[in-house]
């Protein structure tokens, strides 16, 4: 496996994005949907992944104090009120971060996303807050994504994929109530593990899991799409081995 990392800066600190590499190809996505009943093919299973992405890091980093409150917004998504990053350049990075995402999913070789938050201080991985992809049902024939044959699909109304997306963000809201405090500045990294043989972008470079010793782990709820499902956990250092 390759682990790799995008450098961005913020005008607070440094946040790198790393990528646990494996494949790639691209195309964007939609979803076909009705009131009460949605045929979600491939490519809207992966918009609906992606635009979950975007959602939990952003109430992560809210939540986890990474960034400054006053630079969220509110919006209304899966029937919450969630809030989301004013910052014009890490919306542009996460906005391309997930357009690879996208490009992975495409050729079903993501295996799981993580958020982890380092702090800046003392350098040590304090929490990994992961979800794990797998694809319900496999490419119906040999032809790839890339090649146009996108004939995935299940049925699973909105409706319910949205309550199951809802259940995780409100876990994560609550996320503050069993997590211990975080008592030095932070920065984020963003882990994407993958099959080997994926193509990279030449921006992506190597890096570490950014695993945490003697952890504590939450699992979480999980969604699915029909194509696509998605578990959640998050594992965190004990605040008591932290150093006060």
């Amino acid at each position: 496996m390759l682990l790799l990392v995008l450098y961005y800066f913020t005008n607070y600190f440094i946040t790198l994005v790393s990528i646990l590499s494996t494949t790639i190809l691209a195309i964007r996505i939609m979803s076909t949907s009705t009131d009460t009943q949605t045929i979600i093919t491939l490519k809207g299973s992966i918009a609906i992944i992606s635009e979950f992405f975007h959602t939990a890091i952003n109430s992560i980093l809210y939540q986890r104090g990474i960034y400054q409150p006053e630079t969220f917004r509110r919006e209304s998504k899966y029937g919450l009120t969630v809030l989301i990053t004013t910052d014009n350049g890490l919306l542009e990075y996460l906005d391309n971060v997930m357009k690879q995402m996208e490009v992975w999913l495409t050729d079903g070789d993501v295996q799981r996303l993580v958020v982890v938050v380092t702090g800046l201080d003392s350098g040590e991985t304090l929490e990994r807050w992961q979800f794990n992809v797998a694809v319900e049902q496999p490419h119906n024939d040999g032809n790839n994504a890339n090649n146009g044959n996108n004939n995935n699909s299940g049925n699973k109304s909105m409706r319910d994929i949205h309550n199951e997306i809802q259940a995780i963000i409100r876990q994560i809201t609550a996320s503050v109530t069993f997590l211990p405090l975080l008592n030095e500045p932070c920065s984020f990294d963003l882990l994407v593990y993958t099959n080997k043989e994926a193509n990279v972008p030449k921006l992506w470079e190597d890096s570490d899991p950014k695993y945490i010793m003697n952890s504590q782990e939450v699992k979480l709820r999980s969604f699915t799409t029909s194509v696509h499902k998605v578990e959640s956990m998050v594992t965190y250092k004990e605040a008591d081995e932290w150093e006060l």
